[in-house]
């Protein structure tokens, strides 16, 4: 049966794609060998560097992350060499089991999956490999799964800080355009990225952003590769052009995101979502229940991770939400797996989405007979009230 009115899809991605990308996208498909091309996907690869803060390459894969994972991986190293992951949560143990499968050796560092990475425990174990066997350090930016935020910049000064020569990758899978990140001045050598989250499109682009350093080490690099070569990719993007057919509609919407991100202003953008992500932990508080992120200083703008009640099921409760309101939430993954529910407050998303979204929420506890208290999608209208034009950029 037919259903009136919008579906709120607010999972932490894919997120929704705004009628303006989709009528990007909606364009006839042209030779992708001939001059029009050119300058479309030299717009395209141009314009990433500016989401990504980059001078150096930025290459982009007809793929979902996790082929941006691989090719991260694979330009870079050699069979056998160590790795040292963190686990932050299910996607970076997702990272993790791909670099074992692919022939490295991985080495996780566990955690409780309630915050970001820690430098310290970083800086610590590299200082402990005084034979540098470990030839690459990955972390997940934003976690999906916990909505945690990894502190980068203060990971490099820590990698930094022990003179170990290892790469250091960065998943910014569903940060990206949403929070902060600045690939040449944190000192990042890989940063992974998909199309999404942050950037509005529909699934099917994944980006490398490469420094100098990582490029020098693709040379030495025994893995082998040829879909996810960058040299390959390197050469024919010169000009604009792939070394195979790219995406080509789908970089017409990239374009067209990349011109609206630029429109807000990327520190509005990062704003934005900073206050979004600060209204619904209210809520949540005023919920009486408890946020997955418990690291002050690593909760994410993109999205809330929101634990069960004891003997309460998130599954049920989404699938409440779903039924009564026509409102997706994102589901626990792995080791939270029916313990969370996840709400995405990330893309092209404003203050009225936030509130019907939280309302949603709210009508959906009492509909799936989860304890909780009333009130908490007030008081996050009350913050967003109070910090609303004009407030946003100084949030």
């Amino acid at each position: 049966m037919r259903k009136a009115g919008r579906h709120f899809l607010q999972i932490p991605g894919p997120s929704t794609v705004p009628d303006r990308i989709l009528r990007a996208i909606d364009m006839p498909t042209i030779d992708h060998r001939g001059p029009l091309f050119a300058e479309v996907g030299r717009r395209a690869l141009d314009g990433l560097k500016t989401i990504f803060k980059t001078q150096g390459h930025v290459f982009i894969f007809p793929a979902s992350g996790t082929g941006a994972w691989e090719a991260a991986l694979v330009n870079t190293l050699s069979p056998g060499d160590r790795v040292l992951m963190y686990e932050t949560g299910h996607f970076a143990t997702l990272w993790n089991e791909l670099a074992e499968r692919i022939g490295l050796q991985p080495e996780l560092m566990e955690s409780d999956w309630r915050g970001g990475a820690d430098p310290d425990r970083i800086e610590q174990r590299l200082r402990e490999d005084t034979a540098h066997e470990i030839k690459a350090v990955c972390v997940v930016h934003n976690e999906t799964s916990t909505g945690s935020v990894s502190p980068v910049a203060e990971i490099r000064r820590a990698i930094n800080a022990t003179v170990h020569p290892a790469l250091f990758m960065v998943d910014t899978i569903s940060s990206l355009a949403s929070i902060d990140y600045r690939h040449d001045e944190w000192g990042v050598d890989v940063t992974v990225g998909g199309s999404q989250k942050g950037l509005m499109l529909p699934p099917g682009l994944s980006f490398n952003a490469v420094s100098d350093k990582a490029m020098a080490a693709s040379k030495a690099a025994g893995l082998q590769r040829s879909y996810w070569d960058w040299t390959a990719m390197a050469g024919a993007n010169g000009k604009g052009y792939f070394p195979y057919t790219p995406a080509t509609n789908m970089l017409y919407g990239l374009n067209e995101a990349i011109e609206m991100l630029h429109e807000e202003g990327l520190d509005n953008v990062f704003a934005r979502h900073a206050r979004h992500g600060k209204a619904t932990r209210i809520a949540v508080s005023n919920w009486g229940l408890e946020v997955l992120c418990n690291r002050q200083g690593h909760e994410s703008g993109v999205l809330t991770a929101v634990m069960m009640p004891e003997g309460h099921s998130a599954d049920a409760f989404r699938a409440a939400t779903l039924e009564h309101f026509d409102l997706s939430l994102g589901n626990g993954l792995s080791k939270v797996a029916d313990k969370v529910f996840r709400i995405g407050h990330l893309g092209d998303f404003n203050d009225l989405t936030l509130m019907a979204t939280l309302s949603g929420v709210e009508m959906g506890l009492a509909m799936a007979g989860v304890p909780h208290q009333t009130g908490g999608a007030q008081a996050a209208m009350e913050h967003l009230k109070q910090t609303a034009a004009g407030s946003i950029a100084a949030e």
